[in-house]
């Protein structure tokens, strides 16, 4: 008997932990179908994933809590943007390029909120809403700042 309930716990446990995996575009199209479709902000992540410290710092202290999760969810589409020092496929790597060119990143972490849409011509136009990086204060400071840059959307 206790060892079906270890295994119906265990098995809930990676049931309820799965369920709060947020997912994260890495294709920018992707996303923007997503974020049209919802009528929610593109929030994108511009990371140096496996060697910038303070990436990973933003990541564990928001990112990966149950209060940005919730509000993540609710107001944003999750897009990751990341330059790692390991392979990273030709198309992925042209895109991210590209799109640090046209939001003027000069360092990591930086987050980016912003609105695109697709002109007729295929070409994509971004409204950006404003910008952020790392905060000291957890998730309480960091999301204080994002709903200050999404209210500017709503104007």
């Amino acid at each position: 008997m206790k060892k079906i309930a270890f295994i119906l716990f265990l098995t809930l446990g990676t049931v309820a932990a799965n369920a709060q995996e947020l997912k994260w575009y890495t294709n920018v199209n992707d996303a923007m179908v997503v974020s049209q479709k919802t009528k929610k902000p593109m929030f994108l992540f511009f990371t140096g994933s496996d060697w910038c410290g303070w990436c990973m710092r933003l990541q564990k202290e928001v990112f990966k809590t149950p209060e940005f999760a919730k509000w993540a969810e609710k107001n944003v589409i999750l897009v990751e943007l990341d330059y790692p020092r390991k392979a990273q496929d030709e198309a992925t790597k042209q895109q991210n390029a590209q799109l640090a060119a046209t939001f003027g990143i000069k360092g990591y972490p930086t987050v980016w909120f912003a609105d695109a849409e697709k002109t007729k011509d295929g070409k994509v136009n971004f409204k950006a809403l404003g910008s952020s990086g790392y905060l000291a204060g957890g998730p309480a400071t960091w999301l204080e700042n994002a709903n200050a840059i999404l209210a500017s959307r709503k104007k």
